[in-house]
């Protein structure tokens, strides 16, 4: 699962989610758009737009758009992971997230209930990784880390468990197509 704003979604989000899938022999990647992200302070652009992007931009991908946090009305992650682990208990999830998400981790609500309920896969992050791993969560779980060089699933039996991806870093960001979109819009 990856969860976000996807405001717009992107060749990264779209790299992290296909490696995922193959480096931990996924059956699928779910993609699930936030409503509202409670640490973003700036509007974006509308849910319905949102969705419809990721819908277009994994047209040929095996990546499932979910709503489940607007079916939920859940605007924490924590309380959408509770939802799929209760109503989807057969299958083994992982919550994977960018390396700059890793460093403000522990501003998440309840964010050592997400390290100790599901599997975290981190993705490195051009300019991110070194402060990821010096982050008040990789710090906190620094004992539950995987650092085997050759992923294996057994390692994710219990909880906590995490894993930094050493892949390819995708310099591109949802922000800096925002602003580049501004600019744009300003020489018009």
């Amino acid at each position: 699962m990856l969860g976000g704003s996807f405001d717009p979604p992107h060749k990264g989000h779209l790299f992290i989610s296909l490696e995922a899938k193959k480096i931990l022999k996924l059956d699928e990647v779910w993609w699930l758009v936030t409503p509202k992200n409670p640490l973003k302070i700036s509007e974006p652009a509308s849910y319905v737009e949102r969705v419809n992007n990721c819908k277009n931009i994994t047209r040929n991908f095996p990546i499932k758009i979910q709503e489940i946090e607007k079916k939920i009305h859940s605007d924490y992650s924590y309380k959408t992971i509770n939802y799929i682990l209760k109503h989807y208990n057969s299958i083994k999830f992982f919550w994977l997230m960018g390396a700059d998400n890793l460093i403000n981790f522990h501003k998440w609500e309840k964010w050592q209930k997400i390290f100790n309920n599901m599997s975290i896969v981190i993705f490195r992050r051009h300019g991110y990784n070194t402060k990821a791993l010096k982050s008040i969560a990789s710090q906190k779980f620094k004992s539950s880390r995987i650092v085997n060089s050759k992923t294996n699933l057994d390692d994710f039996t219990v909880t906590p468990s995490w894993l930094v991806i050493e892949n390819k870093e995708i310099k591109i960001s949802s922000s800096e197509i925002r602003n580049q979109r501004k600019k744009l819009r300003g020489k018009n």
